[in-house]
Protein backbone atom coordinates (compact mmCIF):
# COMPACT_ATOMS: atom_id res chain seq x y z
CA UNK A 1 0.00 0.00 0.00
CA UNK A 2 2.95 2.13 0.27
CA UNK A 3 2.50 3.27 -3.06
CA UNK A 4 -0.90 4.04 -2.93
CA UNK A 5 -0.03 6.65 0.54
CA UNK A 6 2.75 8.34 -1.39
CA UNK A 7 0.92 9.25 -4.60
CA UNK A 8 -1.87 10.42 -2.42
CA UNK A 9 0.17 12.66 -0.51
CA UNK A 10 1.27 13.91 -3.91
CA UNK A 11 -2.40 14.99 -4.36
CA UNK A 12 -2.35 16.69 -1.10
CA UNK A 13 -4.70 13.42 0.76
CA UNK A 14 -3.12 12.02 4.21
CA UNK A 15 -5.00 8.26 4.15
CA UNK A 16 -5.74 7.48 8.23
CA UNK A 17 -5.16 3.43 9.23
CA UNK A 18 -9.02 2.81 8.59
CA UNK A 19 -8.78 4.53 5.11
CA UNK A 20 -5.89 1.79 4.50
CA UNK A 21 -7.55 -0.83 6.08
CA UNK A 22 -10.76 -0.11 3.51
CA UNK A 23 -8.89 -0.19 0.62
CA UNK A 24 -7.53 -3.68 1.28
CA UNK A 25 -10.45 -5.19 2.10
CA UNK A 26 -11.62 -4.10 -1.32
CA UNK A 27 -8.51 -5.13 -3.05
CA UNK A 28 -9.56 -8.83 -1.40
CA UNK A 29 -12.49 -9.09 -2.14
CA UNK A 30 -12.49 -7.66 -5.76
CA UNK A 31 -9.84 -10.47 -6.23
CA UNK A 32 -11.97 -13.49 -4.44
CA UNK A 33 -15.07 -12.19 -6.29
CA UNK A 34 -13.06 -11.67 -9.61
CA UNK A 35 -13.35 -16.32 -9.97
CA UNK A 36 -17.10 -15.92 -9.74
CA UNK A 37 -18.18 -13.12 -11.84
CA UNK A 38 -15.92 -11.19 -14.57
CA UNK A 39 -14.82 -7.77 -12.34
CA UNK A 40 -10.91 -7.12 -13.22
CA UNK A 41 -8.84 -8.38 -15.91
CA UNK A 42 -6.02 -6.80 -13.27
CA UNK A 43 -5.53 -9.37 -10.10
CA UNK A 44 -1.44 -8.76 -9.14
CA UNK A 45 -1.63 -6.62 -6.32
CA UNK A 46 0.95 -3.97 -6.66
CA UNK A 47 -1.21 -3.03 -10.73
CA UNK A 48 -4.32 -3.29 -9.01
CA UNK A 49 -3.27 -0.78 -6.43
CA UNK A 50 -1.86 1.59 -9.22
CA UNK A 51 -4.41 1.28 -11.79
CA UNK A 52 -7.56 0.54 -9.83
CA UNK A 53 -6.95 2.78 -6.81
CA UNK A 54 -4.34 5.54 -7.76
CA UNK A 55 -6.04 6.06 -10.87
CA UNK A 56 -9.27 6.52 -9.34
CA UNK A 57 -8.21 8.62 -6.46
CA UNK A 58 -6.88 11.14 -9.02
CA UNK A 59 -10.38 12.44 -9.21
CA UNK A 60 -9.60 14.33 -5.84
CA UNK A 61 -6.11 16.42 -6.96
CA UNK A 62 -7.56 16.95 -9.89
CA UNK A 63 -11.02 17.73 -10.38
CA UNK A 64 -12.94 20.25 -6.58
CA UNK A 65 -15.62 18.16 -5.22
CA UNK A 66 -17.44 20.35 -2.60
CA UNK A 67 -18.00 18.79 1.04
CA UNK A 68 -21.19 16.61 0.50
CA UNK A 69 -21.45 16.74 -2.92
CA UNK A 70 -23.37 14.31 -4.92
CA UNK A 71 -21.37 12.36 -7.27
CA UNK A 72 -22.67 9.90 -10.11
CA UNK A 73 -20.08 6.85 -11.23
CA UNK A 74 -21.83 6.12 -14.66
CA UNK A 75 -20.82 2.62 -15.74
CA UNK A 76 -18.98 1.81 -12.59
CA UNK A 77 -18.32 -1.95 -13.13
CA UNK A 78 -16.91 -3.08 -9.98
CA UNK A 79 -17.12 -0.01 -8.41
CA UNK A 80 -14.31 2.61 -9.93
CA UNK A 81 -13.92 5.36 -9.48
CA UNK A 82 -16.94 5.38 -6.85
CA UNK A 83 -15.74 2.83 -4.35
CA UNK A 84 -12.11 4.68 -3.93
CA UNK A 85 -13.71 8.04 -3.54
CA UNK A 86 -15.79 7.56 -1.08
CA UNK A 87 -12.93 5.51 1.20
CA UNK A 88 -11.13 8.61 0.61
CA UNK A 89 -14.24 11.30 1.11
CA UNK A 90 -17.14 9.49 2.94
CA UNK A 91 -18.72 12.86 2.98
CA UNK A 92 -19.54 12.47 -0.74
CA UNK A 93 -23.20 11.48 -1.67
CA UNK A 94 -22.02 8.90 -4.32
CA UNK A 95 -24.46 6.90 -6.37
CA UNK A 96 -23.49 3.86 -9.08
CA UNK A 97 -25.09 3.33 -12.03
CA UNK A 98 -24.57 0.10 -13.80
CA UNK A 99 -26.48 -1.63 -16.74
CA UNK A 100 -24.64 -5.10 -15.35
CA UNK A 101 -26.38 -6.20 -12.11
CA UNK A 102 -24.00 -8.88 -10.84
CA UNK A 103 -21.24 -6.27 -10.71
CA UNK A 104 -23.73 -4.07 -8.28
CA UNK A 105 -25.39 -7.02 -6.65
CA UNK A 106 -21.12 -7.77 -5.55
CA UNK A 107 -21.16 -3.70 -4.26
CA UNK A 108 -24.75 -3.63 -2.48
CA UNK A 109 -24.59 -7.05 -1.32
CA UNK A 110 -20.48 -7.18 -0.12
CA UNK A 111 -18.52 -4.62 -0.38
CA UNK A 112 -20.40 -1.60 0.71
CA UNK A 113 -20.94 -3.59 4.30
CA UNK A 114 -17.76 -5.15 4.44
CA UNK A 115 -16.19 -1.34 4.20
CA UNK A 116 -19.01 -0.03 6.78
CA UNK A 117 -20.03 2.71 3.87
CA UNK A 118 -22.93 3.77 2.03
CA UNK A 119 -23.93 4.96 -1.13
CA UNK A 120 -26.52 4.24 -3.98
CA UNK A 121 -26.55 1.33 -6.62
CA UNK A 122 -28.66 1.48 -9.81
CA UNK A 123 -29.33 -0.91 -12.25
CA UNK A 124 -30.64 0.70 -15.39
CA UNK A 125 -28.94 1.91 -18.73
CA UNK A 126 -28.31 6.00 -18.20
CA UNK A 127 -30.13 7.23 -21.58
CA UNK A 128 -33.38 5.46 -19.57
CA UNK A 129 -32.35 6.77 -15.99
CA UNK A 130 -31.32 10.27 -16.84
CA UNK A 131 -35.20 10.78 -18.50
CA UNK A 132 -36.01 10.36 -15.05
CA UNK A 133 -37.03 13.76 -13.28
CA UNK A 134 -35.55 12.29 -9.82
CA UNK A 135 -32.19 12.13 -11.31
CA UNK A 136 -31.77 14.45 -14.48
CA UNK A 137 -29.15 17.48 -13.82
CA UNK A 138 -29.55 16.62 -10.07
CA UNK A 139 -26.01 15.56 -9.57
CA UNK A 140 -23.18 18.16 -8.85
CA UNK A 141 -20.51 16.13 -10.45
CA UNK A 142 -20.81 13.20 -13.19
CA UNK A 143 -17.77 10.64 -13.29
CA UNK A 144 -16.48 7.82 -15.57
CA UNK A 145 -13.91 5.81 -16.24
CA UNK A 146 -15.72 3.88 -19.36
CA UNK A 147 -14.25 2.73 -22.59
CA UNK A 148 -16.99 4.80 -24.52
CA UNK A 149 -15.98 7.90 -26.84
CA UNK A 150 -16.29 10.76 -25.72
CA UNK A 151 -19.06 11.95 -28.03
CA UNK A 152 -21.20 8.84 -26.90
CA UNK A 153 -19.90 9.34 -22.54
CA UNK A 154 -21.15 13.10 -23.12
CA UNK A 155 -24.44 12.17 -24.15
CA UNK A 156 -24.78 9.82 -21.14
CA UNK A 157 -23.75 11.69 -18.18
CA UNK A 158 -24.12 15.22 -19.10
CA UNK A 159 -27.63 15.05 -18.69
CA UNK A 160 -27.35 14.19 -14.78
CA UNK A 161 -25.23 17.35 -14.01
CA UNK A 162 -27.19 20.37 -12.97
CA UNK A 163 -25.82 23.61 -14.46
CA UNK A 164 -22.69 24.68 -12.75
CA UNK A 165 -22.02 21.03 -12.21
CA UNK A 166 -18.78 18.94 -13.49
CA UNK A 167 -18.19 15.85 -16.09
CA UNK A 168 -14.76 14.33 -15.30
CA UNK A 169 -14.06 12.03 -18.38
CA UNK A 170 -11.55 9.72 -17.27
CA UNK A 171 -9.33 8.79 -20.02
CA UNK A 172 -5.88 7.96 -20.96
CA UNK A 173 -2.58 9.84 -22.47
CA UNK A 174 -4.53 11.05 -26.06
CA UNK A 175 -7.36 12.49 -25.19
CA UNK A 176 -7.13 15.81 -26.75
CA UNK A 177 -8.59 14.65 -30.49
CA UNK A 178 -11.41 12.99 -28.53
CA UNK A 179 -12.27 16.30 -27.17
CA UNK A 180 -11.96 18.18 -30.58
CA UNK A 181 -14.18 15.52 -31.82
CA UNK A 182 -16.67 15.81 -29.14
CA UNK A 183 -16.67 19.33 -29.06
CA UNK A 184 -19.85 19.64 -30.84
CA UNK A 185 -21.39 17.13 -28.88
CA UNK A 186 -20.43 18.46 -25.87
CA UNK A 187 -22.22 22.16 -26.31
CA UNK A 188 -25.36 20.53 -27.80
CA UNK A 189 -25.75 18.67 -24.50
CA UNK A 190 -24.82 21.65 -22.81
CA UNK A 191 -21.18 21.47 -22.15
CA UNK A 192 -18.05 23.20 -21.80
CA UNK A 193 -14.34 21.61 -21.77
CA UNK A 194 -12.74 23.64 -19.58
CA UNK A 195 -9.11 21.98 -18.98
CA UNK A 196 -7.72 18.68 -19.47
CA UNK A 197 -5.52 17.58 -16.73
CA UNK A 198 -2.84 15.46 -17.26
CA UNK A 199 -0.91 13.46 -15.03
CA UNK A 200 1.09 10.26 -14.30
CA UNK A 201 0.31 7.35 -12.17
CA UNK A 202 3.23 5.49 -9.75
CA UNK A 203 3.91 2.97 -13.00
CA UNK A 204 4.66 6.01 -15.37
CA UNK A 205 1.67 5.55 -17.04
CA UNK A 206 0.46 8.81 -18.48
CA UNK A 207 -4.06 9.52 -17.54
CA UNK A 208 -6.01 12.41 -18.37
CA UNK A 209 -9.26 13.91 -16.87
CA UNK A 210 -11.64 15.86 -19.40
CA UNK A 211 -13.12 18.29 -17.35
CA UNK A 212 -16.82 19.65 -18.39
CA UNK A 213 -18.39 22.03 -16.95
CA UNK A 214 -22.74 22.03 -17.25
CA UNK A 215 -23.07 25.64 -18.51
CA UNK A 216 -26.89 25.49 -19.82
CA UNK A 217 -29.42 22.54 -19.53
CA UNK A 218 -29.61 19.79 -22.05
CA UNK A 219 -31.74 19.69 -24.25
CA UNK A 220 -35.03 17.19 -23.33
CA UNK A 221 -34.47 15.39 -26.31
CA UNK A 222 -31.07 14.20 -25.23
CA UNK A 223 -29.71 11.25 -24.30
CA UNK A 224 -31.34 9.21 -27.56
CA UNK A 225 -31.40 5.45 -27.31
CA UNK A 226 -28.30 4.03 -26.97
CA UNK A 227 -28.39 2.27 -30.30
CA UNK A 228 -28.50 5.85 -32.05
CA UNK A 229 -25.89 7.07 -29.88
CA UNK A 230 -23.07 4.55 -30.42
CA UNK A 231 -24.37 4.29 -34.37
CA UNK A 232 -25.06 8.25 -35.06
CA UNK A 233 -22.21 10.62 -32.77
CA UNK A 234 -23.45 13.75 -31.93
Amino acid sequence: MQKLIDYSRELGLELDKTTLERFDAYMKLVIEWNEKINLTSITEHDEFIVKHFCDSISLLGNVELKKGAKVIDIGTGAGFPAIPLKIVRPDLDITMLDSLNKRLVFISDEVLPALGLEADVIHARAEELSKDKKYRESFDAAVSRAVANLSALSEYCLPFVKVGGTFAAMKGPDCDNEVNVAANAIELLGGECIDIKRFDLPDGSTRCIAVIEKTKPTPAKYPRRGVKISKSPL
